[in-house]
Order: structure tokens, then sequence, then C-alpha cells
């Protein structure tokens, strides 16, 4: 069985990223309820893509926001999935 031990740093980012996911997934739920400014969703991707996609995760379901818009969650996905491709790709190689 193959066991790796995440930095510390990365780690650090994965979770500092996924509170910025959910902090945005709560504010744009706050703006949509109240008729303001939203956040952009290429946004909300990008959090995802850095590593955030645990807490984006964790916003759409604990939120229930962006929990049903189709062409949203294939992109998500896809963030969540190339974020954890590279991240195995730099344990495997690192």
């Amino acid at each position: 069985m193959l066991t790796v031990r995440l930095p510390a740093g990365v780690a650090a980012l994965y979770a500092g990223a996924s509170l910025a996911a959910f902090a945005a997934y709560a504010i744009d739920k706050s703006a949509a309820k109240a008729g303001r400014r939203r956040t952009p969703e290429s946004r909300l991707h990008l959090l995802a893509l850095i590593g955030g996609w645990p807490g984006a995760l964790a916003g759409q379901r604990l939120l229930r926001h962006k929990s049903a818009k189709p062409a949203f969650l294939r992109l998500f996905w896809l963030s969540a999935l190339a974020n954890c491709a590279a991240l195995g790709g730099w344990l495997w190689l690192g």
C-alpha cells in the first residue's frame, strides 16, 4: 500500500483555499437573496481549482447554493478533478 504524507504547506493551502471558497459561496448566496452584485462563477471555479474544492463542496451542500445548476456543477467537478490530478502528479513525482 502506498502512503504519502501531505506536506504541511500544502495542507495549509487546501485549508485556506477551502475556507475562502466556503466564504465566497456564503457571500454569493447572501448577495443572491438580497439582490446585490454576485460573485463571478469564474472566481468560484478558480477557488475550487487551486485547492478549495472541499470548501466549495461544503458550501454547495450546507448552504444549498449552486447545487442545482448542471453547467456549473460540471465545471466544478472538472476543476476538482484537475486539482486532484495535479496534486497526485506532484506527489507521485515529488
